[in-house]
């Protein structure tokens, strides 16, 4: 898909992956719809959407909140006209103990964060796609470590979303293009909490680890993935997985 003038809908851009994501698509021409929680975060996404050459708007908005995310998509449309990418970025993952210690509030935010949240954009995004007959969804995939079962549950839970959705799809006759992204262990706010944090490093010292060695990604590198796979994008990748090394020329 070509990526200039197309409009890409990125979830959790304020920081991290989110933020490379949406100025690497700028910089492509891409059309940016940045949206979370942090306004002020966005509105420096954006600035550098736009230094980059590209056009990009912030909305500010919960995504599990059902009006917040009908507002992201009806804005979408009413500043772009269309929608033709949606990457389902925003995660959460603060709820770090053992399943008999950790506080059920924050296990319940994170599975609704990291899983009912990219449920009702992809709601939302759905009747766009099929009227134009086009359009991409890419959902983000993430670790299950031991201490992290509420961050495991929702993005397992988002993977088999992923093949429902494809089932679906498919009974209607639509081109829709869904895939998931691994990114492996990327350096951003989310994981250096973790790595910073007691309970992470009691539960999940992997993290700490791999950034004392250097063994970590940068949020470029995914955000460098993503514009290879939107470019190669066709309905063979369909279900697949694809990582920062993916090579995008030979699908198997």
């Amino acid at each position: 898909m070509d990526i200039r003038n197309r409009v890409h809908i990125v979830t959790g851009s304020g920081t991290g992956i989110g933020r490379a994501i949406a100025a690497a698509l700028a910089r492509e021409g891409g059309l940016v719809v940045c949206c979370g929680r942090r306004k002020k975060l966005l509105d420096e996404t954006v600035l550098l959407c736009r230094k980059n050459g590209g056009n990009a708007v912030s909305i500010e908005a919960d995504i599990t909140k059902p009006g917040d995310v009908t507002g992201i998509v009806e804005s979408a449309v009413s500043s772009f006209g269309r929608i033709d990418l949606l990457f389902n970025n925003a995660g959460s993952f603060r709820a770090i103990g053992g399943i008999h210690e950790v506080d059920n509030n924050l296990w319940w935010s994170d599975v609704t964060t990291n899983l009912f949240g990219p449920f009702l954009m992809i709601k939302a995004v759905l009747p766009y796609m099929m009227k134009q007959n086009s359009g991409i969804i890419i959902n983000m995939d993430g670790g299950r470590p031991p201490g992290g079962s509420a961050y495991a549950a929702g993005k397992a839970g988002l993977m088999e979303l992923t093949k429902i959705l494809l089932m679906e799809l498919k009974l209607q006759n639509t081109p829709i293009i869904v895939v998931n992204a691994a990114p492996g262990l990327v350096r951003t706010e989310m994981t250096e909490a973790q790595a910073a944090s007691e309970q992470g490093r009691k539960w999940i010292p992997s993290t700490r680890e791999s950034f004392d060695k250097g063994n970590v990604r940068l949020p470029d590198e995914i955000a460098s993935a993503t514009v290879r796979f939107i470019r190669n994008a066709s309905p063979l990748w369909n279900g697949k997985t694809f990582w920062p090394d993916t090579d995008f020329t030979n699908v198997k």
